[in-house]
């Protein structure tokens, strides 16, 4: 069954190297895939510390979202770092298509973000390009936003683009809709403040995967 393949992922968004190290600590024990976000106060209203300072422990998988407004000019880093992963948002302005080609070339899956107002059809060939297309239902460069649970609609027309491309999920996920958006066909949920401001990040991320693994019940 295709829900026991549905992986939920910790995210980091901080402002500085502290910040950044904070969530290292609280994630390190039990973290497997991490997305970090990044900023340019340009594309997101806040700025983050830059992904060159965003240095992950070596035996995490590493997911970049990139909100920023003109990618090209970030890529030298990202290829430098060499993420499992790395995403950049449609709506930036730039043709991803060659940049995507580069992040191949070097090994690095690539992956296009769609915000909420942003409709598949109008990103087609972004969307075949990629190996990942992130359903972006949050408010950029923030955490603790309520999910927009109408932007699993998406799901199927990105499938009907790219039936292969694994599909993920950033913007108020918890122990409320995690299974609802697995059942919906999402197949990584980005989790930032539900487990970042949990008591016990680690029993918070146990909890949430668990309930992916249930079956048989009402959502």
């Amino acid at each position: 069954m295709a829900l026991i393949n549905t992986v939920i992922v910790p995210t980091i968004l901080a402002a500085n190297k502290d910040q950044f190290n904070t969530f290292v600590a609280a994630y390190q024990g039990f973290a497997k895939r991490v997305q970090i976000d990044i900023t340019d106060g340009q594309l997101a209203p806040t700025l983050t510390l830059p992904e060159t300072e965003a240095v992950a422990p070596a035996e995490w998988q590493v997911d970049f979202h990139m909100m920023v407004a003109r990618p090209s000019e970030h890529l030298q880093n990202i290829l430098s770092l060499k993420p499992s992963l790395c995403i950049f948002h449609a709506e930036c302005g730039e043709d991803l298509l060659p940049l995507f080609a580069q992040l191949k070339n070097a090994g690095i899956k690539a992956g296009v973000a769609l915000m909420k107002q942003s409709y598949p059809a109008n990103y087609r060939g972004a969307i075949e390009g990629a190996d990942h297309v992130l359903i972006f239902a949050g408010e950029l460069g923030r955490q603790g936003s309520q999910a927009d649970m109408l932007q699993t609609e998406k799901v199927d027309l990105i499938k009907a683009i790219n039936p292969n491309v694994e599909i993920g999920w950033d913007g108020g996920a918890n122990m409320k809709n995690v299974r609802a958006l697995a059942h919906a066909g999402i197949d990584v949920i980005n989790v930032g403040s539900a487990i970042a401001a949990a008591p016990n990040p680690a029993q918070m991320y146990q909890d949430l995967q668990a309930d992916l693994d249930k079956r048989g019940v009402v959502l």
